[in-house]
């Protein structure tokens, strides 16, 4: 597996540049990095910044659109065709996708409907392309209240019904655990469904090692099932960004191939 650096999240604030933070997370031994919104970003300007550092690019996101309302459809497919063409500009093979809100008063079965036939059509639109669509389960009870996907069962169950080999899920540990713990059974149980790996500790959403997740066993089990992508730093560090750059690297280096 591969450790990759969320430049928005571990390396947080606008002090720095988006090519500054690219150049820091190389200057500390990382190889891979990730953001948020590329659409925010000079495109041309971080892929050109990140071949020089030796960085792969590991995931973006996509516009943020909902599944779950059929009248977002086209517009949700239209912000998957622009994040593809970036995404080939970047080099990157993941788009992270979320879900949107769920909407009141409407049943949750017609919403995961949408959400099915939503991800069915933007895996037509990945046909062809070596780009992985992945879809993140949040927690509701701390960091996104009304958030429709939770829990790693019921998003399971929509990645197998949508049956593209190229729709999957981000499964973030720290949300997990916040939502319902048990992780290290539920990621062995749903590892067909799981292409990405985002982690930070909890409580606080700090750097691992800060919180109550035994990191080094979970990265095991991880690892133990063959797993060999990327483990996204999607952490807030409780101090100097680069501080706890390193840090994580002395502790969890060994899972960084």
């Amino acid at each position: 597996m591969k450790l990759s650096v969320s430049l928005h999240a571990a390396i947080p604030g606008k002090s720095l540049t988006t090519e500054q933070k690219l150049r820091m997370a190389a200057e500390l031994g990382y190889s891979a990095v990730e953001f948020w919104a590329w659409w925010e970003e000079d495109v041309e300007a971080v892929a050109k910044t990140a071949a020089a550092s030796g960085l792969e690019i590991a995931s973006v996101c996509t516009r943020f659109v909902s599944l779950v309302d059929p009248s977002a459809r086209e517009q949700y497919l239209e912000g998957i065709a622009e994040s593809i063409e970036a995404a080939r500009r970047l080099g990157c093979r993941y788009l992270i996708s979320q879900t949107g809100n769920a909407i009141p008063g409407v049943s949750r079965e017609e919403q995961t409907a949408s959400l099915i036939e939503g991800l069915q059509a933007a895996g037509k639109l990945l046909e062809g392309t070596d780009i992985t669509l992945i879809v993140e389960p949040l927690n509701i009870l701390v960091d996104h209240p009304g958030y429709f996907l939770v829990h790693a069962d019921e998003a399971a169950d929509i990645i197998r019904r949508v049956d593209c080999p190229q729709v999957k899920l981000v499964y973030d540990v720290y949300h997990q655990q916040v939502s319902e713990g048990n992780l290290i059974p539920t990621i062995r149980k749903h590892m067909d469904t799981i292409a990405y790996f985002h982690i930070a500790d909890h409580p606080g959403r700090h750097e691992p090692g800060t919180g109550e997740i035994h990191y080094t066993n979970v990265l095991q089990a991880i690892r133990d099932e063959g797993y060999n992508g990327y483990v996204g730093l999607e952490y807030f560090p409780q101090g100097e960004p680069d501080a706890a750059l390193k840090k994580v690297l002395e502790e969890y280096g060994a899972f960084n191939d």
